[in-house]
């Protein structure tokens, strides 16, 4: 109807695959159209690219986050002394990783990192967390939202899923948090 012959879309791997089904369907319909996937998520976890423009700002971002916090956090004198840390990552936690840019020194925060590609232990993070709090009187813990059990299982799921049929991701910090505090 509008003689659209030019489709750009700019997103991540559900944009990507979005762009291929638009592709396919005017191949289907010998519709005379390009189709152009423009990458560009913080999540760094697209085929065939080795940075994804969004990935790097949103990598300082969270390192800058991380490593003030951080500061903070030494600083503090509160009983309160864990912050959690939850970064966006449903099965790359490449964002995650990026928080170990902060670290200038050995005890620097982050003290932990959780990625989405190992399986989480429960009680191998309560060791760890229980670890370096003895040891530094206070600890700084990085997690993937996408953490998953040895089962494949998420650690933290919301209800429902997203408009691409993904889990609902959001809310894992809350979910350590208990542990710990159990």
């Amino acid at each position: 109807k509008r003689n659209i012959r030019y489709f750009f879309i700019v997103g991540g791997n559900d944009s990507m695959d979005t762009a291929n089904k638009v592709h396919q369907l005017a191949g289907e319909e010998n519709y005379e159209m390009r189709v152009i996937g423009i990458p560009k998520t913080i999540d760094n976890d697209l085929p065939f690219t080795d940075h994804c423009p969004g990935y790097g700002s949103a990598a300082k971002y969270l390192a800058t986050t991380v490593m003030e916090t951080g500061i903070d956090l030494e600083s503090l004198i509160t009983s309160n002394r864990i912050v959690i840390l939850e970064a966006m990552g449903r099965n790359a936690g490449w964002l995650t990783a990026a928080a170990a840019l902060a670290r200038r020194e050995e005890y620097d925060a982050p003290h932990l990192i959780y990625l989405p590609e190992v399986s989480f232990d429960e009680d191998q993070f309560l060791e760890d967390v229980e670890r370096v709090y003895r040891e530094l009187g206070y600890a700084y813990v990085v997690a993937s939202e996408g953490l998953k059990d040895s089962s494949g299982r998420y650690i933290f799921a919301g209800k429902g899923q997203d408009s691409f049929g993904h889990a609902r991701l959001g809310g894992l910090a809350e979910t350590l948090k208990e542990m710990i505090e159990e």
